[in-house]
């Protein structure tokens, strides 16, 4: 008697293994799609990275509706303010429905237009100086952690060389040379008719400063991965099959160090806007009429007290841009890497 016929003569018909059914798969999934599982399941960093997107666009639109005349953030309407001729009209620093942020004391400008458009520079150097860094430091961390010797304590070297410079002595020290041989370069670039020469010198300088002083970290954090991925079995496979150097830095190497450069670019992009704002607060940055968030904010310390709202806006508006994006970092380094804890 058969298996199957035994189980139906004793009654138990729920045993019964249907042996024709189909085995059902399971699909497995790859790293990276577990890690984007971890971090959707995080709310606060998917919220943060709404906001973020959010951000993002606003910054890409604002030269557009500018161009468009949707936004005029340089239009001077005098009658909007008191009869001092400085602070708004009205209450909540002119705040109305043709103004929802209120106006610029003194010039009568629309304050949603002119943050709008400052967090497009101010996004956009900040955005700007971290893929420089990240370049630097991923190409410096690779070829000294991978080569060793000589490289690695010369690369070694000159990032202990590169962190002992008091960074904003410097960037104050060397800001009116340096951003007057810069305009002799930029005063001829195309696409940036909106910035004068000035202004394009002084976004530069600031790039070059945040990304020559800002490698390091990235370099050291790179190495420490690279000296053990050198000792992995591919990368002695790819040796004995005749790989050169270039194609071991950048095609066994780069694609298995990816989730620190990334981790990187998220948390240098909040604090390269945070450095931009104190560095224009400082003088040193883009110059108004031009917006950023740092030339406002230092504006606006001069109204504290007649018009706190226009001191108000621009802080929070900063304030918020660095929470979103540490929050997002941190939840991609949670995501790539369970182990840690927040």
């Amino acid at each position: 008697m058969s298996l199957t016929s035994d189980l139906e003569a004793h009654g138990d018909s729920s045993l019964i293994v249907d042996s024709g059914a189909e085995p059902t798969s399971v699909a497995g999934r790859s790293p990276t799609q577990l890690a984007i599982a971890r971090f959707r399941a995080d709310k606060l960093s998917m919220f943060s990275f709404i906001i973020s997107v959010l951000i993002v666009l606003c910054a890409i639109a604002a030269p557009i509706l500018v161009a468009t005349g949707v936004l005029n953030p340089n239009g001077f309407n005098q009658d909007l303010l008191a009869n001092d001729g400085v602070t708004p009209d009205g209450r909540f620093g002119g705040i109305s429905w043709d103004h929802p942020l209120g106006v610029e004391p003194g010039t009568g400008s629309d304050m949603l237009s002119r943050l709008m458009l400052a967090m497009t520079w101010s996004l956009g150097i900040a955005l700007t100086a971290t893929l420089l860094t990240v370049i630097i430091g991923v190409v410096f961390g690779i070829v000294s952690g991978f080569s060793g010797g000589f490289v690695d304590a010369t690369v070694g070297r000159f990032i202990d060389l590169t962190l002992s410079f008091p960074v904003t002595m410097m960037l104050l020290a060397l800001s009116s040379p340096a951003i007057q041989m810069l305009r002799t370069t930029v005063a001829d670039w195309p696409g940036l008719g909106m910035l004068h020469d000035r202004d394009r010198a002084s976004g530069l300088y600031v790039i070059i400063i945040l990304a020559v002083f800002g490698w390091p970290p990235v370099a050291r954090v790179l190495r420490g991965q690279v000296l053990s991925i050198r000792e992995r079995e591919y990368i002695e496979a790819a040796r004995l099959m005749g790989a050169s150097r270039m194609r071991l830095y950048f095609k066994e190497v780069l694609p298995n160090v990816w989730a620190p450069i990334l981790v990187f670019f998220t948390l240098l992009v909040p604090a390269y806007i945070s450095a931009e704002a104190a560095f224009s607060f400082l003088g040193v940055g883009i110059k108004p009429p031009t917006p950023t968030l740092g030339n406002i904010l230092a504006d606006s310390v001069s109204y504290t007290s007649a018009d706190p709202t226009f001191f108000f806006m621009p802080g929070v508006l900063l304030a918020l841009t660095v929470v979103v994006f540490n929050l997002v970092g941190d939840g991609a380094r949670d995501a790539l890497d369970p182990k840690t804890n927040r």
